[in-house]
Formats: structure tokens, C-alpha cells, sequence
């Protein structure tokens, strides 16, 4: 069955400068698919800088792939029609993580759920429009009556992420993709917030890529977890099985630094190299292998494939090397079964 939405042997390079020019690859042959036979959330999780984000814009369409394709239904993103384009941008909403910079203070919150109804031409009347506003706050817990009319620095930002939300459950799509939704919002409406995003999963079946620097919440909210690093697939699967025994050293480290309430467990007990160490070069080997503390002399001459270490997981380890390896690096077929 064809993907809704799909990265195959996705790249892309981030230059710099003119007469000393600096090269990144922020994301490196990455192959992700979201289906819609079996709506999941999907948390990308990764520190700062491993291309989560990247890998979040490649898929809204807001970056074309230095190499590698897009593809939406089965048509490459970057060869369609302007009305192919349209349906797309219709059908694949984000979420961002700043609950304010998505409004214009000068309008009253109705802006923003007003402009998509006319852009895509959603309703035929006034009273459609409104009618359709109040159904989509009502569906993320908001009052209408209390919401509708107001100025953004009238409302928490709590209240401001969930109108983002209803935005996006206003034009009916079939993909979101959520980047950090709840980093910027006080902690007592996170719950409020990822339920919201549960419930548009749950009920109306829409799949949704999570992307997070938050293991806890990525363990509440998601059925599977790729964690990245330096632009690669750490490790790939089922986020119950990974946040409880991760098996890539960077994801034991991840969770290692993860507070749980429990005496008997320590926190922070991974070993962590020194900051020079870390931005050290990787030369074609393992991203990881200058911080990792059971590199072996293999990890510093070659890039790990992804080893299938169960039939929900992978990593990318050669601890794991007696594991058959995802032709392609294919993670999908590890989340979609």
C-alpha cells in the first residue's frame, strides 16, 4: 500500500560561509514512511542539533532534500502541480513549538482560524465559518465564547497551542506534524495539550509525527520512537521496548539522564565524554563512536546499517552485528508492523 507521506534516502547539507565554507549534514539517507492503513504517533527524538527538526521541515515541504526524494501519495513532493501542491499543503499541517510567533498581535486569535476557512475555500456562509471555528476549538477543549474575539496576549499559552491545534483539525488533514508542541508551555497544560493530540489520533485516525527533545512525554503519547543522532538513525521501534531497554549506547545515555521516581535508580550514571571529544571528527564511521564508551576500532572506519535486534527494533550498532541489517535503512518496516 502506498505511504501518505515518505522520506527515501532523504539528505540534507547546510553550507556556510564563502571563503571558509562550512559543511553540516543535518540529515543523512534517512527512509521514513506515515501510513494510513494504522494512524500512529511516531516521536523523532534526538538532543539539540540531530536533525529532528530538519527532518520535520523536509516532510511539511518547507526544504527541498540536497539528495533522496519526497514523496506524497506516490508523486515526488518537489515535481508537482501547483494544485497537487495545494492539496498538500491542505492535508499535511504542523504544529510548532513557540505558541505565540504563529500570531500577529495586531489580530484578534479568529485570524488564524479565519484565513485557512477563506484560502481553501472550507465554507460557504458566515455562519458555516463560524460554526465550523467553534467545532474545532470545542474538539481541543476550548470555549468558543471565551476564545473567539480575544487579542493573543488575552490567552495563556496553553490556550494559544491548543487554537494551533484547532487550526490544523479545521482543514481535516491526514498527516500532523507536531515539532515540540509543548516545550514553551507551562507544565500543568502539557497533559491538556498531548491529549488533545492523542485524541485527534485516537478518534479521527490521524497518523502524527512527534517531534521532541522529551523522552517522558514521547513515552506517554507515542507507539513508536526513531532516535537520532548527528542526522542518523540511532535506533528505531517500539517506544515501549526502547525507552525501557535501550539497546544503541546513545539512546541508554538518553534515558539514563531521564529523572524517574524511583530511590533505587540513579540518575545521570552514563558516562558522558568531555565537549572537545564530542565535536570531534567521525571521520566515515559511527557518528557516535567519540562519545560512545564501548566503541570498537570497526565503529571509527565504517557507518553502522540498521540491525533488526527484534521484530519491533533496530539499531544502528555493531553490537548488534550478528543481527540481520534493513536493507536501504529501512525503518518503517520496523514501525509499521
Amino acid at each position: 500500500m502506498t505511504a501518505i507521506l515518505e522520506l527515501r534516502n532523504a539528505t540534507k547539507i547546510y553550507s556556510s560561509g564563502l571563503i571558509n565554507k562550512r559543511v553540516t549534514v543535518a540529515l543523512d539517507q534517512v527512509t521514513f514512511a506515515i501510513e494510513g492503513e494504522n494512524p500512529m504517533i511516531t516521536a523523532i527524538a534526538g538532543e539539540s542539533g540531530s536533525g529532528k527538526t530538519t527532518m520535520g521541515m523536509l516532510m511539511l515541504g518547507f526544504l527541498e532534500p540536497t539528495d533522496g526524494h519526497i514523496f506524497y501519495d506516490g508523486r515526488d513532493l518537489w515535481k508537482s502541480s501547483k494544485e497537487e501542491w495545494i492539496r498538500f499543503r491542505r492535508e499535511v499541517q504542523a504544529i510548532f513549538q513557540d505558541p505565540f510567533e504563529v500570531y500577529n498581535p495586531f489580530y484578534k486569535v479568529d485570524h488564524v482560524l479565519t484565513v485557512p476557512i477563506e484560502k481553501f475555500k472550507l465554507a460557504n456562509s458566515k455562519q458555516e465559518a463560524r460554526s465550523k471555528m467553534e467545532e474545532a476549538l470545542e474538539a481541543v477543549g476550548l470555549r468558543p465564547g471565551e476564545t473567539l474575539g480575544r487579542y493573543p496576549h488575552q490567552l495563556s499559552g496553553g490556550q494559544r497551542q491548543r487554537i494551533t491545534v484547532a487550526r490544523a483539525l479545521l482543514l481535516n488533514p491526514r498527516v500532523i506534524i507536531a515539532d515540540e508542541p509543548v516545550s514553551m508551555v507551562d507544565a500543568s497544560l502539557r497533559a491538556t495539550i498531548l491529549e488533545s493530540l492523542r485524541k485527534l489520533n485516537r478518534e479521527m485516525h490521524i497518523p502524527i509525527m512527534y517531534i521532541t527533545h522529551d523522552l517522558a512525554t514521547a513515552y506517554h503519547i507515542c507507539q513508536n520512537i526513531i532516535v537520532l543522532y548527528r542526522g542518523s538513525v540511532a535506533e528505531a521501534g517500539d517506544v515501549d521496548l526502547i525507552i525501557r531497554e535501550p539497546q544503541h549506547p546513545y539512546t541508554q545515555l538518553l534515558v539514563g539522564s531521564i529523572p524517574w521516581p524511583d530511590p533505587d535508580r540513579k540518575w545521570g550514571a552514563g558516562q558522558f565524554m568531555a565537549k572537545g571529544e564530542i565535536l570531534g571528527g567521525y571521520g566515515h564511521g559511527c557518528r557516535f563512536a567519540p562519545r560512545c564508551p564501548v566503541a570498537m576500532p570497526v565503529c571509527r572506519e565504517q557507518q553502522p546499517p540498521l540491525y533488526r535486534t527484534h521484530g519491533t527494533r533496530a539499531a544502528a550498532c555493531y553490537l548488534y552485528k550478528d543481527s540481520p541489517t534493513l536493507e536501504g535503512r529501512d525503518i518503517g518496516r520496523v514501525l509499521n508492523q
